[in-house]
């Protein structure tokens, strides 16, 4: 389990910025993850905003809502710049669904972290093809604290990675839920492939 090196520090001049993510596969708990951390920082006073892609309107228009139905109200935006006008003076910004947004999700990151503030990611980091979702490996990569997490494999039962998609669908955005994809491990993942 992660826990933040200093929650306590409010002092805007010292504060420090730093970049999390958390990435794993459909049903994961990635988002669970982040509203539990999100949760901590609302407890020990900090201001926190919260962001998700609009185009993600699964469970709810606005609020970040977890497949365990943990909610936290978030605010819907379109693109990744957006986030720096409506961050304002926060300690902690919070954004779900990150693979969503374009490579400029990167710069907007990384200006926030300069600017003192936590920022708190949580993405896919493979697409259904198994290959690597953009902008999820730079944010990795420019992250101080990387959390991967496991679902359980709807086949096997094992620990899983990936998230195969139930469909012929090949487009690489592509809502859904437990209709759609199944968590899966390796092997699991590329026999699914292969038949």
């Amino acid at each position: 389990m992660f826990i933040e090196p200093s929650l306590g520090n409010h002092d805007q001049a010292a504060r420090k910025g730093q970049v999390e993510v958390i990435c794993g596969s459909m049903f994961s708990g990635k988002t669970e993850e982040l509203i539990r951390r999100l949760n901590r920082a609302l407890i020990a006073r900090q201001k926190v905003e919260i962001f998700k892609p609009a185009l993600d309107q699964r469970y709810h228009e606005e609020n970040v809502v977890s497949h365990n139905e943990s909610i936290i109200r978030s605010t819907p935006v379109q693109f990744a710049n957006d986030i720096l006008l409506l961050a304002g003076n926060c300690d902690v910004v919070g954004i779900d669904e990150v693979q969503f947004f374009d490579n400029q999700i990167i710069s907007v990151a990384e200006q926030l972290a300069h600017a003192g503030v936590r920022v708190i990611l949580a993405g896919l980091d493979m697409d259904f093809e198994g290959k690597p979702f953009e902008p999820m490996p730079q944010l990795m990569a420019i992250a101080e604290y990387v959390t991967k997490v496991h679902a359980i494999c709807m086949k096997c039962g094992d620990l899983a990675a990936f998230s195969y998609r139930l469909s012929g669908e090949k487009s690489k955005v592509m809502l859904g839920e437990k209709e759609s994809y199944e968590a899966r491990c390796r092997r699991c993942f590329y026999q699914g492939k292969e038949s």
